[in-house]
């Protein structure tokens, strides 16, 4: 198998550019071990603690796999043959393991090659329901149950489920009844796509704002729209696990149907025309309606949205109108919802920004107010009558503020948290939920609603260390329950008893993969629940040594070090050295200094990492923090370049202070924004000998409504925005830089064309530059072949530039 690429060859002394088909290579043995070290099972445990179900995941797909027909439409990618996403990681088995005797149990009835995603419990944990997709010859998308007490699989027949908005079903509170989205029957042929146009596509806009950041896979014509009608349009059905089947309503756009926690109704969202060729589905018009369970008869029309094509750029913007409709999880059937009270504009003085609404069975009242907020809604976890946690955000400043509010009373808000989002250290925990009798997740409290349960990511100076704590929400005191010790990293997953303290946790180490234990917080007894071996066997993960160094203007920073097995700091001679990272805009000298991780993380070497050069006799410096501050009215990116250098060389000055880096053979490399990063240090700085950028973005007038952290556009900070954009150096860039690049990527701002523009502006002027397409590929890389070639052009490119750069013919610093 073949695929195309764009490089440079050296050709009667002079480098000439030219396409070649070019087949596809194979790394060095050491680094085709590590990716085919085989994954670990996934596990998904039910709400009552009593079974878990391990998954068996597929192992990379080929490029023939990533290759089946797609269609791309409203900023979705549709695999047509199954009428589902066209990029999936499915498992490949599934088997049940009773917790408490530790016995595993076989599924019965499953289908030879299966490939299962969206795997759900019912609401009392004795069925299992997910999903099955045929191969590709019939492709479709089946509705599968396991009943636990046979252990048996068995298919819900007469129904295709339409898995083009996701996961295609919801259990129902009574554990018998699934409400699902199928494809509509006789619905027909594709429209063709090769009809000829009766007129041209035209957009318009008559004096209104209405910038739009840069989305991917857009509808481009009527052709489009008919298409996206096509494949998105589906029938609700309530299903029976035995098996009878009932359509409810008419056959729509639905995104989403949720059952509300008593059973009795289905909250419906249905998009529609009009149409944008400018924004993804999820600013399309949207139907909100209420609609009996029983009788798929409409019940209450909530609201009719319009499309959402004038909502700032900001981050923290909304749409005017109602939003984020929802069950109020702790209720039998109370619609909520929340309101801009600014127009949805972050930059209008508003004293209220927000407020949220409820509406109860049979929702013909008028909505209460629940609560009025000072800034964005972000979300509220219900507890019960007398609890709930009302999460606000203001992006300008990172802010964030949780409040407590009764929802049975009047309306009263009290701060529970107000910190800042990048504050790590202050971080109090994500409150834990629990599931309820109807299937909801709810705030697991005490008796007396009194106290909460927060699991936290426990970040320090001495780096991550997980925790349990019990707060009282009243006086806002904290009982610690448990805290991960070194040296082993562990990572509270569910709390499965509250009054004993027993929780679920997933523990491990530098030498120790990930594993599944019940940990007696009180006791300190350890209970294995599973037992999976290292991945890299009897070599073992390479190991890392947290780097900690400060900047020039004294911002503290941090890297993960490994290096070679074997190598002796002190008594060998400095090594070679690779540099990944990937900047972070902060609004906090000291926040930006946070210690990220844990040197106690086993380390599991995914397709992007650079780890796979230690086995190439490199140092390697992994995820080397760059934080581009700016404090009080001032914003990172004023100063990109100059924070970015400086935290590059001091990254440099590290290794080399500790003597296993070479400073005259370093490389750097960086994925997306890291990819934009590294084009900037080459054009900026001659600390680097090479270069590697995959699916990057390197001119950011092609993204003039912001990116990454920068929500000003270009007409507001047009210097930062040229300032900041590498093609604009493409004459100053010297070092040999490859550049990688997905076909078909679908992330937002990365382009192809980014990276096809910069090749051809690097080689314009001259540049050592080599410019990869993987075929097939999105902005995530997952083709076998794809991923072994890209180690391969990696390893290449470093071993000529930077480990013997005296050997070849490059443009030297």
């Amino acid at each position: 198998m073949k695929k195309h690429v764009l490089l440079g060859m050296l050709w009667l002394g002079s480098w000439a550019a030219v396409a070649q088909d070019f087949p596809y290579q194979t790394p060095p043995k050491a680094i085709a071990d590590w990716v085919d070290a085989p994954q670990t099972p996934r596990v998904t445990l039910s709400s009552d603690g009593k079974w878990m179900v391990m998954l068996v995941m597929q192992d990379m797909p080929s490029v023939a796999d990533l290759s089946q027909p797609e269609v791309r439409l409203a900023g979705l990618r549709i695999n047509p043959r199954t009428n589902g996403p066209s990029r999936v990681s499915y498992a490949t088995g599934m088997m049940l393991r009773r917790v408490d005797d530790g016995k595993d149990l076989a599924v019965l009835g499953m289908p030879q090659q299966a490939r299962i995603s969206d795997v759900s419990w019912s609401p009392d944990n004795s069925k299992v329901a997910f999903t099955l997709t045929t191969p590709a010859a019939d492709g479709r998308i089946e509705l599968w149950v396991v009943d636990l007490n046979t252990v048996q699989a068995r298919r819900i027949a007469g129904i295709t489920l339409n898995g083009v908005f996701g996961k295609a079903y919801e259990w129902v509170s009574d554990n018998e009844t699934i409400i699902a989205r199928g494809i509509v029957a006789g619905r027909g042929a594709a429209p063709g796509a090769n009809v000829a146009p009766k007129g041209p596509a035209v957009q318009e806009n008559i004096g209104k704002k209405a910038g739009a950041r840069t989305y991917q896979d857009l509808l481009k014509s009527p052709a489009d729209e008919q298409l996206f009608e096509h494949y998105a349009t589906s029938q609700l059905v309530k299903v029976t696990v035995g098996g009878k089947l009932q359509p409810l309503g008419q056959p729509a756009i639905i995104q989403s149907a949720e059952p509300s926690p008593n059973g009795k109704y289905v909250l419906v969202k249905t998009r529609h025309r009009p149409f944008s060729y400018n924004l993804p589905v999820s600013s399309f018009p949207l139907k909100v309606d209420v609609i009996d369970l029983v009788t798929g008869d409409p019940v209450k029309a909530v609201a009719d949205l319009p499309l959402a094509d004038n909502v700032p750029t900001n981050f923290d913007a909304a749409p005017t109108g109602q939003r984020e409709h929802d069950w109020r999880a702790d209720a039998p059937a109370t619609l909520y919802w929340a309101e801009a009270q600014d127009g949805g504009n972050p930059k209008t003085e508003a004293a209220i920004r927000d407020k949220v609404f409820t509406l109860p069975a049979p929702f013909s009242g008028k909505a209460e107010e629940l609560a009025a907020l000072p800034l964005r809604y972000a979300g509220i976890t219900w507890g019960n009558n007398n609890l709930a946690l009302i999460d606000t955000y203001r992006w300008a400043d990172r802010k964030e503020i949780t409040y407590t509010v009764s929802p049975g009373a009047l309306p009263s808000l009290a701060v529970l948290f107000d910190r800042s989002s990048q504050d790590r250290y202050r971080n109090p925990g994500t409150p834990y939920t629990k599931r309820n009798a109807q299937g909801q997740y709810v705030l697991a409290t005490d008796v007396k609603s009194q106290s909460i349960y927060l699991l936290g990511a426990g970040a320090s100076p001495e780096g991550d260390r997980p925790f349990v704590d019990e707060l009282d929400v009243k006086t806002k005191a904290a009982t610690r329950w448990w805290r991960s010790e070194a040296p082993f990293y562990e990572v509270p997953l569910a709390i499965i008893d509250t009054e004993k303290r027993r929780l679920l946790t997933r523990r491990e180490s530098v030498d120790q993969a990930p594993n599944y234990f019940l940990r007696d917080a009180r006791s300190g007894k350890l209970t294995a629940l599973t037992k999976f071996a290292n991945p890299y066997g009897a070599a073992g993960a390479p190991k890392k040594q947290v780097l900690r160094y400060k900047r020039a203007d004294g911002v503290e920073l941090t890297a993960n070090l490994y290096l070679p097995a074997g190598y002796k700091p002190g008594v060998d001679a400095p090594l070679p050295a690779l540099m990944e990272a990937y900047p972070v805009e902060f609004k906090d000298k000291a926040n930006a200094g946070q210690v990220s991780g844990s040197p106690y993380a086993f380390t599991r070497v995914g397709y992007g990492s650079p780890i796979f050069w230690v086995t190439q006799g490199y140092a390697v410096l992994q995820a080397a923090s760059i934080p581009i501050v700016g404090e009080g009215d001032k914003q990172p990116n004023d100063t990109y370049i100059e924070q970015l250098v400086s935290g590059a060389k001091a990254a440099i000055d590290e290794g080399k202070r500790l003597g296993v880096v070479d400073p005259n053979r370093v490389g750097v490399m960086g994925h997306s924004y890291g990819a934009f990063m590294t084009a900037n240090l080459l054009a900026h700085s001659n600390l680097f000998k090479a270069g590697i950028a995959r699916s990057g973005a390197y001119n950011r007038t092609l993204t003039p409504f912001g990116f990454q952290g920068e929500e000003r556009t270009f007409w507001e900070a047009p210097q930062v925005y040229n300032a900041m954009s590498p093609f604009n150096y493409a004459d100053k860039i010297k070092t040999p830089i490859l550049l990688i690049h997905g076909e078909l990527d679908n992330n937002s701002g990365t382009f192809p064309m980014q990276s096809e523009r910069f090749y051809s502006a690097l080689k314009g002027h001259g540049a050592t530059v080599r410019y990869v397409v993987l075929p097939a590929e999105s902005h995530g890389y997952a083709a076998r072949e794809n991923i072994m070639h890209m180690l391969w052009e990696m390893n290449t490119w470093l071993d000529k530039y930077v480990k013997n750069p005296g050997t070849s013919a490059q443009a030297a610093n």
